[in-house]
């Protein structure tokens, strides 16, 4: 038989597959997605996945053995290694990249010395009890007749009797130790002794660290006349075009259209992936999808730890009559998962920023991968928004996918009624409140006096922007970003929302050392402050990075506003998607403007998604809603068009403008970003790239400048950005890129650069 080898996929940012020869030994259960040990470099160890085995040596170089395979199954599926080298060759980064993002950590140990690799997931044991021989019932009772003396030993043997129906069941389960001690109401010492006579026994089980649903399940919701009809269209187009975009203003009722999607594919036997942008939305809808879908919907995100996200990637791997998941919610990490049968992916507010991958590699778009991944499943494809974006409106437009439209609200509830309020005319009058205008505040008064509730959004956390002097205008930055640092009340600290860093606030200037130090502008924290000044008696909660840091805090605060414990909460932008609260009837949102002035070409799509999307919250059920903008600028074309719920003119006059300046979707987009610590050698390799590329692209390259934030945590920043028409090769273009990067790479001192590439960066 000839020489075996194999390609292995290493967790490294380095082009390539690694070929390594299989001893004899391992020539059984080496496959591909099988985990492989392997010698790298002088003395490391890495973990890494044969993508395929063949019998081709490499042309050089000497060829080493691969050291072990630890566990003979495959942990990766061909399809998911196909979808790896996909997202690899389209956002220009390695497969070891993606494989890094992919993999749970505990599935793949890092790089370890030649002392070798030790594997770092750990199944859960508790202890159980059970039966310790095989005993007659005849038998049983002239034990419980010797424990009339040890009354408690007793009880806890009736009690296990009970729970494991012993001797009727021969085959008694055991009982988990701390279940069998609630219910008999005794202590560890009388199951010990029970144990030292050989009656019962410790049995040491692996368990899940998951939690399992076990309550009732439910019969799907009718659907409304117009959402048959939305249901009807969407499903003769995914059989068409196998992509719908569904287009639904907020409280339509998308969410029941997906759950009946859903439950026609788990109906075949399929897989159903249903992909949101924040964890912040899988807290309410898992718990509307168990309703009615049990034990097989299970949850994926960051939250979970190492250990948790391997049981969760097994229980994906498995069938239904495994106890596996067949309906995964997740956020965009939960495209990587090991699906064997997928049917169907939903990817909810499809418009969402936070599909975005921006640091590190892969930076990949999550709603674009899905597509991919779908069709590598010949699955269907649901994008949902009641704001879509101009990329997928324009590719619904054109028909490559198809398109339905569900203009009305679930139970024909209004729209909420739009009030703009001009800050400017009202701080002319003196008529402002703090930052709150009498509109507003009435809007709110309102609400609390009917005993309903309020969401206010302001788009910044803290509580303050900036801490300046009034004598000289210092303003205290960030050691290593390019930004003022933002004044945090709660711990009375300067921070940073790049980097992290942190600093006490200054007593004095650091210039002119004068003691009038002011803080400006103001953020979540501040508004929390204020409300409580106005509304003494309202119960007032924030929601915000700030205080979601621990793993549950998201789920608290929103179960509590939803409970009705919270009168006011007031959040960034998580408050704006997807949640759903019965007596919400007041949304204000403060300071709008910050949102349309930003330099980007994408800042007035944003502003109207999020203005509406937020807005969308209020009056979901019996009553209408209101929605208070506050701006300096009423008659932005963009506010006048949220006023007026008009997403199709939005679309046009955005579409118009970007044709006309040659933005997506009308050309392509790649930024590559280059950094280094010193400035002055960062302009030299940043011009030797921008000239190479220049040389091959002419006008279509822009740049290089520096961004609006020009260095973070110490690395001085520029970035270069290529425009590609349409009809221009897309993958001759990245080969051409990649050439000039490897160009710039070989110039004399530049292993101290850092080049990043990200395709489609917006």
């Amino acid at each position: 038989m000839a020489q075996q080898f194999a390609d292995i996929i290493l967790p490294l940012a380095v082009k390539g597959r690694f070929t390594y020869r299989i001893p004899e030994r391992l020539l059984s259960v080496v496959m591909p997605g099988v985990k492989a040990v392997v010698p790298f470099g002088s003395r490391n160890i890495y973990t890494g996945i044969v993508s395929a085995v063949h019998d081709h040596p490499p042309e050089e170089g000497k060829v080493r053995d691969i050291a072990d395979i630890p566990g003979n199954e495959p942990v990766v599926t061909t399809l998911q290694l196909r979808f790896w080298q996909w997202i690899a060759s389209y956002y220009m980064c390695t497969e070891g990249e993606v494989m890094k993002a992919a993999l749970p950590g505990a599935i793949i140990p890092d790089g370890l010395q030649a002392s070798g690799v030790n594997e770092r997931y750990r199944p859960r044991q508790e202890t159980f009890v059970g039966i310790a021989g095989e005993f007659t019932e005849h038998a049983l009772n002239g034990i419980l007749d010797s424990l009339r003396k040890a009354p408690k030993q007793a009880i806890v043997l009736e009690t296990f009797l009970a729970l494991t129906g012993y001797p009727d069941s021969n085959d008694p389960l055991p009982v988990k130790k701390s279940f069998l001690l609630r219910e008999a109401g005794a202590s560890s010492s009388h199951i010990d002794a029970l144990v030292r006579k050989k009656v019962l026994s410790y049995i040491s089980l692996d368990v899940s660290r998951l939690g399992t649903y076990n309550g009732p399940v439910s019969d799907l919701n009718p659907l409304s006349k117009a959402q048959e009809t939305a249901y009807a269209s969407v499903c003769s187009q995914l059989e068409e075009r196998k992509i719908s975009l569904l287009h639904g203003v907020t409280s339509s009722g998308k969410t029941e259209l997906y759950i009946h999607l859903i439950n026609e594919q788990l109906k075949k036997g399929k897989q159903v992936l249903y992909m949101l942008p924040e964890i912040a939305l899988t807290t309410q809808i898992i718990l509307r999808l168990r309703k009615y879908f049990g034990a097989v919907t299970g949850v994926y995100h960051s939250r979970f730890n190492d250990q948790e996200k391997v049981e969760i990637w097994k229980k994906v791997s498995k069938s239904e009559e495994d106890g596996g998941y067949r309906l995964i919610l997740g956020v965009r990490s939960a495209l990587f998962l090991p699906f064997t049968d997928l049917g169907l992916v939903i990817v909810d507010e499809e418009h969402d920023g936070s599909y975005k991958q921006h640091d590190p590699a892969p930076r990949y778009h999550a709603r674009d991968s899905a597509i991919v991944l779908a069709s590598l499943h010949k699955a269907f494809t649901v994008l949902g928004s009641a704001t879509p974006s101009i990329e997928s409106y324009s590719n619904a437009v054109a028909g490559k996918y198809g398109l339905t439209e569900l203009n009305e609200r679930h139970g024909a509830i209004k729209l909420p009624s739009i009030v703009i309020a001009d800050t400017r005319e009202a701080a002319r009058k003196k008529v402002m409140t703090s930052h709150f205008t009498p509109q507003l505040l009435n809007a709110i008064d309102n609400a609390l006096e009917n005993r309903e509730q309020v969401i206010l959004f302001k788009n910044r956390r803290g509580f303050s922007s900036y801490v300046e002097c009034s004598e000289c205008g210092w303003i205290p930055s960030c050691t290593r970003c390019a930004v003022s640092l933002t004044y945090h009340k709660g711990i009375n600290r300067l921070v940073c929302h790049y980097c992290g860093y942190e600093t006490p606030v200054p007593s004095r200037c650091g210039s002119c050392r004068s003691p009038g130090m002011l803080t400006r502008g103001f953020g979540t924290e501040k508004i929390e402050d204020e409300i409580k000044i106005v509304f003494p008696s309202a119960r007032v909660a924030r929601l915000d990075q700030d205080t979601t840091r621990n793993k549950n805090s998201f789920s608290r605060i929103i179960e509590a506003f939803a409970r009705g414990d919270t009168d006011i909460l007031i959040g960034t932008q998580m408050i704006s998607k997807g949640l759903d609260f019965e007596n919400l009837t007041v949304v204000g949102i403060l300071n709008a403007d910050n949102l349309l002035n930003f330099p980007d070409f994408r800042a007035h799509e944003r502003s109207y998604q999020l203005i509406e999307q937020v807005s969308g919250r209020a009056g979901r059920r019996q009553k209408q809603g209101i929605v208070v903008i506050q701006t300096s600028d009423p008659r932005s074309t963009i506010i006048r068009l949220v006023l007026n719920h008009d997403y199709i003119k939005m679309f046009r006059l955005q579409t118009e403008e970007r044709k006309t300046f040659n933005y997506p979707p009308f050309c392509r987009m790649i930024r590559i970003s280059v950094r280094h610590h010193e400035r002055s050698k960062l302009d030299g390799y940043a011009a030797i790239l921008g000239n190479e590329l220049k040389q091959q692209f002419g006008k279509r390259i822009l740049g290089p400048e520096y961004p609006l934030v020009g260095q973070v945590q110490l690395w001085y920043i520029k970035n270069i950005l290529v425009k590609i028409e349409r009809e221009r090769s897309l993958a001759k273009t990245k080969e051409i890129i990649g050439a000039a990067i490897e160009k710039v790479m070989k110039e004399k001192g530049a292993s101290s650069l850092r080049i990043a590439v990200d395709v489609d960066p917006y």
